[in-house]
């Protein structure tokens, strides 16, 4: 992984495909590289380590006649980032190039084959061994050389493959991994995302598994495994092509921060009709939403982080049993499913393969599976009996903070109607609650008008090597988001804690200066809180106190104190979390970190 691209049409491939490179750049990526079909018959191979500039540099001058070619941004699975390892590949007399998001699991197997048949090897990667065995398969046809391979391949793939001997012909296939194509005024497109291809076509093809996609200058033709031509899946896009430029934001972080208003508006548009509140997309009759007496929520990351939200709100008011699972565990502890289980898969990118594989393991099982996800038309939302879309329109930054505050927005709704149906809420409750849940977007614009105090207080926690976040209730699950966003953009190491668990071994860990971070809004437990702050500070450490406005005696308590409006607690997650994404950011701009695109770090993670 992480970002595929190919062109072939009329215009100069090199410019489309850095073009194409940069769009994915947000997904994260340690080097890049292109194969372009030059004019002498051959294929021309430019590939560095680091950023897209680097190689758009390397390749200003190269070959400006050619008109197709492919390229891609790696995230380094098998072998380190290094230029051998970056594709596209090879074969071995240079005629396959071949670029791949994904794992091919069977690799080692492969590659010792080939191996023993005479093929050399340049890398270290599993993707080698594709453009090794498509040199032995070919027989002067493209497409039917790589539909041969597949059969070998165990594993998830993305591929987008080209041929010196066949000029302005590109070959794609998938499992397991995102592709879309898209034929526009100049010629055929591929990505592994969107947002690569849609200034060619707003109306774009989502690639199913074992599809392929024969891409020529006049066109695009879909078939099957056995070579049988099928009709594509079309999918129009109509979100913003300008999400994808700052918009005069110093970065797409800050930006992203400051659309959450819009996000939670959108989200909540035409949920409430006739006085009573309607998911048409459920996919579930109001009796088997009734039979529901389980829910899982499963998720990676941020999303797992929203999912604890998701369970306090479905029990509190539903109360129906819920547990919140990370995905990657989920389907290998052989989790107890029942056709009255209902599972709630939370995705971002709704291509997180771990997520994937969990829900594909709950069907399996019986369960009602229903998708919260950003990406219309996504692996998560077709798999899915049902889905929520979060609205958020797309999202740069590889630290979700729109997306997340969607998600949490989108689960409230589920929570709310799953209360409907179990005869908890009256349909006056739920307009009370639903108006504000609206009321939120507002009251978010007012946090975002003066961020004074919360860059004070990054600038007192900037050089600290540690911090911890604690909180109770709510407070305790969006605590685990802001430590999460602190130490994925600032690299500072930060953990988050249940308040009630300090005494139980993280008090251990503070002294002079220790910056601690308390959700000390109004609550149930608020003067727990404020119990558990008062022991950090006495032990020296800096507290950082997100409270309630008007709490003047937290100030009594706190070195810094940020205020957000008072909102009803089951809400509370929703106004703290924009101080603790402003916090987090702020440290990171302090501290020089490129907050858009943290090392190491994917976007999207489309492997397990």
């Amino acid at each position: 992984m992480c970002g595929i691209v190919g062109y072939t049409g009329s215009q100069p491939v090199v410019d489309r495909l850095i073009e194409g490179l940069r769009r994915l750049e947000y997904r994260g990526y340690d080097s890049a590289g292109i194969a372009v079909q030059a004019g002498d018959g051959t294929l021309s191979v430019t590939r560095r380590v680091g950023k897209v500039s680097g190689l758009a540099s390397a390749v200003s001058n190269v070959h400006p006649e050619a008109t197709c070619g492919i390229g891609h941004t790696r995230w380094a699975t098998h072998g380190v980032p290094s230029q051998q390892n970056a594709h596209p590949h090879v074969s071995c007399d240079g005629s396959i190039a071949v670029v791949h998001n994904g794992i091919i699991e069977n690799f080692a197997e492969l590659r010792e084959e080939l191996i023993s048949r005479g093929h050399e090897f340049r890398s270290t990667t599993d993707t080698e061994v594709i453009a090794h065995l498509v040199e032995e398969a070919y027989e002067g046809d493209l497409l039917e050389a790589v539909r041969a391979v597949t059969v070998s391949l165990v594993g998830s793939y993305g591929l987008a493959v080209t041929c010196a001997q066949e000029p302005g012909r590109i070959v794609v296939t998938r499992r397991d991994s995102p592709i879309v194509l898209a034929h526009g005024e100049d010629g055929s497109y591929v990505a592994s995302d969107i947002i690569a291809v849609i200034r060619a076509n707003r109306d774009v093809v989502v690639l199913g598994d074992d599809q392929f996609a024969d891409m020529r200058p006049q066109g695009i033709a879909y078939s099957d495994a056995q070579g049988e031509t099928i009709e594509p899946n079309v999918m129009h896009v109509d979100w913003d092509i300008d999400v994808a430029e700052k918009g005069g934001y110093p970065d797409f972080m800050l930006k992203e921060i400051h659309e959450q208003p819009r996000v939670v508006r959108d989200t909540l548009a035409g949920r409430m009709v006739g006085g009573a509140l309607k998911i048409s997309e459920l996919g579930m009759s109001l009796e088997e939403l009734q039979l529901i007496d389980r829910v899982y929520v499963i998720a990676c990351g941020t999303s797992y982080h929203a999912g604890l939200v998701a369970k306090q709100l479905i029990e509190a008011w539903a109360r129906i049993p819920t547990e919140v699972e990370v995905a990657s565990e989920f389907r290998y502890r052989n989790p107890i499913i029942t056709p009255t289980t209902l599972v709630v898969a939370v995705s971002q990118s709704g291509e997180t393969a771990d997520t994937l594989a969990a829900i594909r393991e709950a069907r399996i099982k019986g369960g009602k599976v229903f998708g919260i996800t950003n990406v219309i038309g996504s692996p998560v939302a077709r798999e899915s009996d049902g889905v929520i879309y979060t609205k958020a329109n797309k999202e740069i930054a590889v630290a979700s903070t729109k997306s997340f505050l969607g998600q949490v927005v989108s689960l409230t709704l589920l929570s709310m109607v799953l209360a409907q149906a179990k005869g908890k809420f009256t349909q006056a409750q739920t307009r009370l609650l639903f108006g504000e849940l609206a009321d939120t977007a507002e009251q978010i614009e007012r946090i975002l008008a003066d961020t004074t105090a919360i860059e004070e207080a990054a600038l007192a926690c900037k050089d600290a090597n540690d911090a911890l976040f604690i909180g109770r209730g709510m407070g305790s699950a969006i605590s685990y988001e802001g430590a999460l966003k602190l130490k994925e953009i600032s690299y500072l190491h930060a953990e988050a804690y249940a308040a009630g668990e300090m005494k139980h071994g993280p008090i251990a860990l503070l002294s002079k200066g220790f910056p601690v971070i308390a959700v000390a809004t109004q609550s149930p437990v608020y003067d727990k809180v404020i119990s558990n702050i008062q022991e950090s500070r006495t032990r020296g450490a800096l507290v950082v106190a997100v409270a309630t406005e008007g709490d003047e005696e937290i100030r009594k308590h706190a070195d810094y104190v940020i205020y957000v409006p008072r909102v009803r607690d089951a809400f509370s997650a929703i106004t703290v979390s924009v101080p603790l994404q402003l916090f987090a950011r702020a440290i990171a701009v302090a501290r020089g970190c490129d907050v858009d695109q943290p090392r190491n770090l994917a976007k999207s993670v489309t492997v397990e």
